[in-house]
């Protein structure tokens, strides 16, 4: 079979070629796409304890516990809001770096 001269001839490149190009491509394609994924995550992780954080404490206010378990849904409500809040803190400084 001949070749036409309109058509060009497509050679096999090596293994080693074709994984040093995807290695490139990957290289360049992966950071612009994982650090908004990872941006998002913490907006939504720290949006769900927040959440969480404005729930229970709610139901901390309007219940009528004992004053331990009191002292220890504020301790929680506490920590469930400082999460939500670092959460927010990191996904700014992943967006400024």
């Amino acid at each position: 079979m001949r070749w036409s001269k309109t058509v060009p001839y497509v050679g096999y490149t090596g293994t080693k070629a074709m994984f040093s190009l995807a290695k490139k491509f990957l290289g360049h394609v992966l950071p612009g796409v994982i650090r908004p994924i990872h941006i998002l995550w913490n907006q939504m992780i720290g949006f769900v304890f927040i959440v969480l954080a404005v729930v229970f404490g709610a139901r901390l206010v309007r219940g009528h516990e004992p004053v331990s378990l009191e002292l220890a849904g504020g301790v929680f409500v506490l920590l469930i809001a400082w999460f939500g809040v670092s959460s927010f803190w990191k996904a700014r400084k992943i967006s400024k770096s």
